[in-house]
């Protein structure tokens, strides 16, 4: 496992759009938070430009990517948005440029694809967190809090969820793992290449937005057929916001599908917990050490190592 460095105060930050560009309002908007916070930003190439919805053609967005990583001066790494287009740059990417210049990459949604192809290549942990988006209606800070615990170099981090968001216990249980996972979607889509997400052994956390009911199942099942539950220590299912049913009702919400389709399974799962497109987003490092304990009825996940090097 190779540890970014972690982030400060003053650190840089790099701004890249590897998916679809963001408009420029929004993009300046949200990143002068982080400026008020005391970083350093920085915009990669790819901000700038348009292809289509995508912040560039594929070779322009791997290029934009190779040089923050390149650059010495940047400290990390966060993508403007996500959308789709990943998987085009993904076969362009130099993964050894990735491996001989650790440090933190971060985003979600389209980005899941960046995430576990640079971790499962390059041994490099990367995290599944806030973009620039994330803060496009008004500052939310639990999610920076959180992202600032994690990426500043704490261990043992309990993952409290907020207030209004309480997880649900669908299967009770304690396992600890290697945390892997993303956006269902992207990691279904991958199934059967050489991309697909190793979780033998893992906890895996799913997410996902604006699907109907019946794709929601396929999807489980399809990872289903395809064994990616048959190892797995403990499975987490995020905020699943905007989920939607045709005129002939389907019948069962998201957690009676899991149930259906996962309950037969020997591990604790859990629900609505906060990560992926809803208000609150937890930082989640991809590959590093994980708890999920489901004791005196609270759907707790701890971060157990520290993520980057302090």
């Amino acid at each position: 496992m190779i540890k970014p460095k972690a982030l400060h105060k003053n650190s840089t930050i790099g701004i890249i759009s590897p998916s679809f560009w963001l408009d420029e309002e929004t993009l300046l908007s949200t990143s002068k938070y982080f400026s008020e916070l005391g970083y350093k930003i920085v915009f990669g190439k790819s901000n700038k430009l348009k292809w289509g919805p995508f912040a560039g053609t594929p070779q322009e967005r791997a290029d934009d990517i190779h040089t923050m990583f390149e650059d010495s001066k940047i400290d990390a790494i966060m993508c403007a948005r996500g959308g789709y287009g990943a998987n085009r740059v993904l076969p362009l990417l130099d993964y050894k440029i990735i491996a001989e210049n650790p440090k933190i990459f971060i985003g979600y949604s389209d980005i899941t694809a960046f995430l576990t192809s640079i971790t499962q290549k390059t041994n490099l942990v990367t995290f599944h967190g806030p973009m620039l988006t994330t803060y496009k209606e008004s500052w939310i800070e639990y999610n920076y809090g959180l992202m600032q615990r994690v990426l500043f170099g704490e261990k043992f981090i309990k993952l409290f969820s907020p207030n209004d968001l309480e997880p649900r216990i669908l299967k009770e249980g304690k396992a600890i793992g290697p945390l892997w996972g993303g956006n269902m979607c992207l990691l279904t889509n991958r199934l059967g290449s050489v991309e697909e997400l190793n979780t033998n052994g893992s906890i895996l956390f799913l997410e996902d937005i604006d699907e109907y009911l019946y794709s929601f199942e396929r999807m489980l099942v399809q990872m289903r057929n395809a064994r990616m539950f048959d190892n797995i220590k403990g499975l987490i299912f995020g905020e699943l916001k905007d989920m939607k049913d045709q005129e002939i009702k389907f019948g069962r919400n998201t957690d009676q599908i899991i149930l259906d389709i996962c309950g037969d399974l020997n591990i604790p799962i859990i629900s609505n917990f906060p990560c992926g497109h809803g208000k609150f987003q937890s930082t989640l490092p991809i590959s590093v050490t994980t708890e999920i304990d489901t004791a005196n009825k609270e759907a707790m996940v701890t971060i157990i190592d520290n993520a980057v090097e302090i």
